[in-house]
Order: structure tokens, then C-alpha cells, then sequence
């Protein structure tokens, strides 16, 4: 019984370990050696064009969609507007208010977003966090977008958000984003 005991534990250990370590995500400073840097205000600031696909907790794509974009900057302000096209046909629109905190932060507000988004760039990524309510069919629901974006070159992010409810991911957004 001792020998199974002793036996036990390191694998219990180990196992443990690897659950926590497959837990973790990066960090914006993972970055930091990478370019072009990403300078939120000033990729768009302009028009843009996106194509996207979001995905069910089984990895299933549920829907594709495309989005015109159009940022005009005043200061360090930026204003977002977007306007979804979704392939069942429905259509939306949302208005973001960008802001930089003066350093590589940056805070966002929009009418679904509750509260303000936060986000922090390094070297050629960006990290938003922010609670949004989601409408699926007739229902809302309160979730948490674990956003990151990637600067691949002058005209092009690739976008890759988490959804969450609950601590649980329970979808996916991925988006190709290209300034026009």
C-alpha cells in the first residue's frame, strides 16, 4: 500500500501541473519583440473590411459573416463603426469609442459592451478584454471576450476571440480584418 501511495502522488502532482499549464494563456509581453507594432488608432483610422467565422464549443462553424468598418480619429480618440453582414442574412451594427490611456493601453465603450473594454498592445499584438451581451436566437446572454489581435503586416490584423460564460469557453470568433 506504501509503494502505491508513493506512486500516486507524483503522478497526482504531475497531473495537476498539467491541467494548470494547459490552463494558462499568453501575455501581451510575449510580444514585445515582434512588428510591426500594433497602433490601434492608427490602423483604423480609415476603412476597413473583414470576413469572420464563428465557432461553437464543439469547433463547429455556426456562422459566417463580413463587416464593413470606417474609424475616424480626433486626437486620441477613435471612432469605430461597424456594420455586419451575417450569412442567414441578419445585419448589425456597432459603434465603438476608442481611447489610448497614454501609454500602451487602451479603453473602448459600445452600446453592448457593458462597462469598458480593456485592451494593451505590444510589439504586433493587442489584448481586449470586455463583458458583452450576446444575443443568440431570442436570448441575451451575459459572456466574456477574451480578444486577441494580430498586426501581420500594414494592412492586415487577424483577430482571434474567446467567449466565455461562466469561466467556460463556449465559442470562437475569428475574423480577417484588411484596411482598404
Amino acid at each position: 500500500m506504501k509503494y502505491l501511495t508513493k506512486t500516486i502522488k507524483p503522478l497526482l502532482l504531475l497531473f495537476t501541473l498539467y491541467l494548470v499549464s494547459a490552463c494558462s494563456s499568453p501575455n501581451i509581453s510575449d510580444y514585445s519583440q515582434t512588428s510591426p507594432d500594433f497602433d490601434v488608432l492608427s490602423f483604423f483610422n480609415g476603412e476597413l473590411e473583414a470576413k469572420g467565422v464563428v465557432i461553437d464549443r464543439s469547433g463547429l462553424v455556426t456562422r459566417r459573416f463580413s463587416v464593413k468598418m470606417l474609424g475616424s480619429l480626433a486626437e486620441d480618440e477613435l471612432t469605430l463603426e461597424e456594420w455586419f453582414v451575417f450569412d442567414d442574412g441578419e445585419q448589425t451594427q456597432r459603434t465603438w469609442i476608442i481611447s489610448k490611456n497614454g501609454d500602451a493601453t487602451y479603453s473602448g465603450r459600445a452600446g453592448d459592451i457593458m462597462g469598458t473594454a480593456r485592451g494593451e498592445s505590444n510589439g504586433m499584438a493587442l489584448h481586449w478584454d470586455y463583458e458583452m451581451d450576446l444575443q443568440v436566437d431570442e436570448n441575451i446572454y451575459r459572456v466574456v471576450f477574451d480578444d486577441w489581435l494580430y498586426r501581420i503586416d500594414e494592412e492586415n490584423v487577424i483577430n482571434r476571440s474567446v467567449i466565455k460564460k461562466w469561466g467556460f469557453k463556449v465559442g470562437e470568433v475569428i475574423l480577417s480584418i484588411r484596411k482598404i
